[in-house]
């Protein structure tokens, strides 16, 4: 069984809280309410982990072709024995 986590909230947090649930709000509960803001979060969180990775990503996506250069697989795991003896020294 899970183990819950209890939240005090008092005050007009609490008065705006109340005022989400049951006949005049949208949620059934304090819980739904509270795992519905915390689902927000969590994408809200992974969509700006995707948008900074895209930034990252965006100067090569949008480099002119001829600035590539083609390497075969035993190319590339040649290079990084070379890159891992070098730095082994």
């Amino acid at each position: 069984m899970s183990e819950g986590i209890n939240v005090r909230i008092t005050g007009k947090l609490r008065s705006f809280v109340e005022s989400q649930i049951g006949e005049s709000g949208v949620y059934e509960s304090v819980s739904e309410y509270v795992r519905s803001l915390i689902r927000q979060d969590f994408e809200k969180t992974e969509n700006e982990k995707w948008n900074s990775l895209q930034r990252q990503l965006l100067p090569g996506m949008q480099a002119p072709d001829n600035e590539f250069v083609d390497f075969t697989p035993e190319q590339i795991k040649a290079a990084a024995r070379r890159r891992k003896k070098r730095h082994a020294l």
